[in-house]
């Protein structure tokens, strides 16, 4: 039986630069600010900002999984592949409920109810990430390489989409080269106040320049072989 990281010292995880406390770390916060969110407490806009600020991280977070962490596990683990899809299902789900939650406005009455299948579901996957998949890896690395995962995991979830999208996938290295394109878009709307809603026509002529860049990269890897 595994055990679980969330019962572990930060020692007993590598150290504050393991990519097992930089994950827990981060669970840590989405459940304070989902909490904080659920308590209704505060003025709508400020609501609004903390919602934006749990969708903002949890798409980070689970792209720099996708990239480097879960690929990791796939070859160092016999059970790796299983492990993983059940996470990735889980994320393209919460991808799919924040799709559609964009659509509407907070008064609609199916917000509430989108928000709160969202955040059952990112409490799920953080109750399998921190009893399942992370302690597998744990088991097949030392503190020295659970460091440098840590570094390249902090790397790309500071460059990681904020926002979902449907044309990115799931595994790498496809959804590196359309996904970072389509951060640099993320980044910019996220400047933007809470609950902005940026015209379609704008947003589709920016994503398509994004993935155009992102073929013309796919295109020179491919003829780079």
């Amino acid at each position: 039986m595994h055990r679980s990281i969330a019962e572990q010292s930060v020692e007993q995880l590598g150290g504050d630069a393991s990519v097992l406390a930089r994950q827990r770390r981060d669970h840590a916060e989405l459940d304070r600010l989902m909490t904080l969110y659920e308590s209704g407490r505060g003025p709508a806009e400020e609501r609004r900002r903390t919602l934006r600020d749990i969708l903002q991280l949890t798409f980070s977070h689970a792209f720099a999984e996708e990239t480097v962490l879960w690929p990791a596990l796939r070859r160092l683990a016999s059970d790796g592949e299983e492990l993983t899809a059940r996470v990735e299902s889980e994320h393209q789900r919460i991808n799919d409920l924040v799709t559609e939650l964009e659509t509407i406005g907070p008064d609609d009455p199916r917000h509430d109810e989108l928000t709160a299948e969202t955040f059952a579901l990112i409490r799920q996957d953080i109750r399998d990430e921190e009893d399942l998949l992370l302690p597998r890896l744990q088991e097949c690395l030392d503190r020295a390489r659970l460091r440098r995962l840590g570094s390249a995991w902090e790397t790309v979830r500071r460059t990681a989409p904020t926002r979902p999208h449907s044309v990115v996938p799931r595994r790498p290295p496809a959804n590196a080269v359309l996904g970072v394109p389509l951060s640099a878009v993320d980044r910019i709307r996220d400047l933007l106040p809470a609950g902005t809603r940026v015209p379609a026509g704008t947003a589709l002529a920016v994503t398509a320049a994004c993935l155009g860049a992102g073929w013309l990269i796919a295109h020179r890897l491919r003829k780079g072989r």
